[in-house]
């Protein structure tokens, strides 16, 4: 049973009809504060280890100098149309780049069959960031069928071409045993290698296998290490990451305040579950000054991004005006509209549900009207969700 679920239905009674009422706002802050810190404890360490692709960026090189200034002032369309010509004609960089414009759909609709096709031709010509795009895109599937053999043999060819980000790629595919046995030290190697040539993805990487003990021993201090050589580059997952670890005290010293600062970098780069937790750490002051304020605004874009428990917290503040001046055609938008995803662990469907109902009961006719058109024009702008 949730904390929600043990919240007694008289204080629930209480707090809906003082509406407003600062010792009961206060009652609520503690209550939806214990279950944020039970998420954060919960949900902290999502390792997200990923595949990484070169970007578009990286294309400059060997380009003519009039596609190269297409690509710098963002005018993918021209650029699209002076390197077409060069890749037909069998220049590899060329056929690289029209195979990331294709990927990324810059200047032209995107197609991923048609990035594979370009990145396998300048692939042939020995070109590492193709070889390596082709053997993410074999792993993945998009483009292709799914082949981790011919993931691995294109990755360990851009590896001896010198791709960087396929150290980190070809890391993966030993760590999860895709195309080969599982080798986390094998794995390791190459994300340690990877790191020494400064890919930032391989560094957040071996902090993973630190965290976990896979293929090293169990080092929350190692961890923290290359988790914050990550972060440093501008990894939010890593960010992320280290902020649990100051959180937590893993190898660190436990500091609020410095994990409330890596959590900003990472909710500040758009990354959901960091703004929703910094939006706790305002609620309750951890190594923040207390800000009720403050922390609606995390919650709101932790919830404008899909996070279902964000979305209720959201609807809880409008209804009882806690940071936020109470609106209850927001209040019962947002509870409703965190009715329709299954993402967060805090609050669960049948509480959601309940509370959207309990709402609904103290809403005028206009009110619902209100709130009902809101989620009908969200569901309008959001049609695959």
């Amino acid at each position: 049973m949730t904390q929600m679920e043990k919240f007694s239905s008289r204080h629930r009674e209480e707090l809906f009809q003082a509406l407003g009422n600062s010792v009961l706002v206060r009652e609520w802050s503690i209550f939806v504060t214990r279950c944020l810190m039970r998420k954060i404890a919960a949900t902290m360490f999502m390792i997200a280890l990923l595949l990484s692709f070169q970007p578009i960026g990286w294309a400059l090189a060997g380009l003519p100098e009039d596609a190269t200034r297409a690509i710098e002032r963002g005018d993918y369309k021209k650029a699209y149309r002076l390197v077409k010509p060069l890749a037909e004609q069998g220049d590899g960089e060329a056929q690289y780049t029209l195979g990331l414009l294709y990927m990324n759909g810059h200047g032209v609709a995107q197609d991923y069959s048609e990035a594979a096709k370009w990145f396998r031709k300048a692939g042939e010509q020995g070109h590492p960031g193709s070889l390596n795009n082709l053997g993410v895109m074999y792993k993945s599937g998009n483009g292709v069928s799914v082949d981790y053999i011919e993931a691995m043999k294109l990755l360990r060819k851009a590896v001896e071409q010198g791709s960087v980000d396929a150290l980190n790629n070809l890391g993966v595919m030993y760590r999860d045993g895709l195309g080969v046995a599982q080798d986390f030290g094998e794995a390791a190697s190459l994300f340690k290698r990877g790191t020494e040539q400064g890919q930032p993805v391989a560094a957040f990487n071996i902090g993973a296998l630190y965290y976990g003990g896979h293929g090293v021993p169990q080092d929350y201090a190692e961890a923290a290490k290359w988790f914050r050589m990550a972060a440093e580059k501008g990894d939010a997952q890593a960010q992320y990451n280290l902020a649990s670890l100051y959180e937590h005290g893993r190898g660190v010293t436990q500091d609020n305040t410095e994990a409330a600062r890596w959590l900003r970098k990472a909710a500040e780069q758009g990354h959901t579950s960091a703004q929703y937790h910094l939006g706790s750490y305002y609620h309750k002051g951890n190594g923040v000054p207390k800000d009720e304020t403050e922390a609606v605004k995390w919650y709101r874009k932790a919830a404008e991004q899909g996070d279902g428990d964000a979305q209720f917290i959201l609807g809880l503040a409008y209804f009882i005006g806690a940071g936020i001046p109470r609106d209850n055609s927001s209040a019962y938008y947002w509870m409703i509209l965190s009715t329709s995803t299954q993402t967060g662990k805090d609050f669960k469907m049948p509480v959601r549900v309940k509370w959207s109902d309990d709402v609904a009961r103290y809403m005028t006719p206009d009110e619902l009207k209100k709130a009902k058109k809101m989620f009908r024009e969200w569901e309008a702008n959001h049609p695959n969700k």
